[in-house]
């Protein structure tokens, strides 16, 4: 009589979870992408989202706890502030600040930048030499000192915070496409359109910008999270978005002195910070490794 021999056991794994886990791995950049539509479509439609008004609070409400702390409610899901301003709602239309700021002044800044990286590096020589040595002046301030002056000089505003932020960036957008136009401009087809009678400034807008519109965008894209982080900071120190602005570094600076007694006033808005930050460097790491023309010749 023949023996059967045991067969071995091995677990079952239902064949969904196994295709969803081998598209994440294949596509890995898929849960960062979720997680920032997460953040930035309540950040669009921030009005109809929010359950209450960001600024104004009732003081018979103050400092109430998260719905899962005994005391907490569903009214409030985050809690409230010492103005009994519901979080929630706050973070939500702080994400709009944010937002805002990272991109005006992003856009600001990459235009400047690209503008006078494109003219350092197409016309060299003296040209050169002086856009140059204004990104090295650029690049060596202080940026809180900076932010001081701007603020003593024009006053805490939404536009002071863009021109402060846009001061900062400029010179990285400049020196990123100098650097590029020096060997774009060393090409065959550029000396094709200038045998061809093209302009300097159709050269410089038809054939070498579209080149360098890759590493453009994802030198932006890799900057909004650290834009956020410097707007941050700068409402933190009380040098960026004016109160009662529904900003999260204003809520991390309200929250601060009540860490003992209502630890959820400056946990939340800082963790939306982080979240923030985290998946916006990861999408523009993403990006770097597909569209970074340096990385695919590696």
């Amino acid at each position: 009589m023949a023996v059967t021999q045991p067969q071995p056991t091995t677990s079952y794994t239902p064949p969904r979870i196994v295709e969803a886990v081998s598209h994440l791995k294949r596509y890995p950049v898929l849960p960062v992408a979720i997680l920032v539509l997460l953040l930035v479509i309540p950040a669009l439609f921030a009005s109809q989202v929010s359950p209450h008004n960001p600024i104004k609070g009732s003081l018979s409400k103050r400092l109430k706890p998260p719905v899962w702390v005994p005391g907490g409610s569903t009214t409030n899901l985050l809690g409230t502030d010492k103005m009994g301003r519901d979080i929630l709602s706050r973070i939500i239309h702080g994400a709009r600040i944010s937002l805002a700021v990272s991109l005006v002044a992003i856009l600001v800044a990459g235009s400047i930048g690209t503008a006078l990286g494109l003219t350092a590096g197409y016309f060299g020589g003296k040209v050169d030499t002086i856009i140059m040595r204004l990104v090295d002046v650029s690049l060596a301030l202080p940026t809180i000192l900076l932010a001081l002056v701007f603020v003593a000089a024009a006053g805490s505003s939404f536009g002071t915070v863009i021109a402060v932020i846009a001061v900062i960036l400029w010179a990285r957008y400049a020196r990123q496409v100098r650097g590029e136009t020096l060997s774009i401009r060393a090409q065959d087809f550029i000396a094709r359109a200038r045998v061809s009678g093209a302009s300097h400034l159709r050269i410089m807008l038809r054939y070498i910008f579209p080149n360098v519109v890759n590493s453009l965008l994802v030198l932006a894209t890799l900057q909004v999270g650290a834009v956020i982080l410097l707007e941050s900071t700068l409402s933190f120190l009380g040098v960026g978005i004016p109160r009662p602005t529904p900003a999260w570094g204003v809520m991390v600076a309200d929250g601060r002195e009540l860490i003992v007694v209502a630890w959820w006033v400056a946990l939340f808005p800082g963790l939306a910070i982080m979240l923030t930050v985290l998946s916006l460097n990861l999408l523009g790491d993403w990006l770097r490794d597909h569209l970074d023309p340096k990385l695919k010749h590696v």
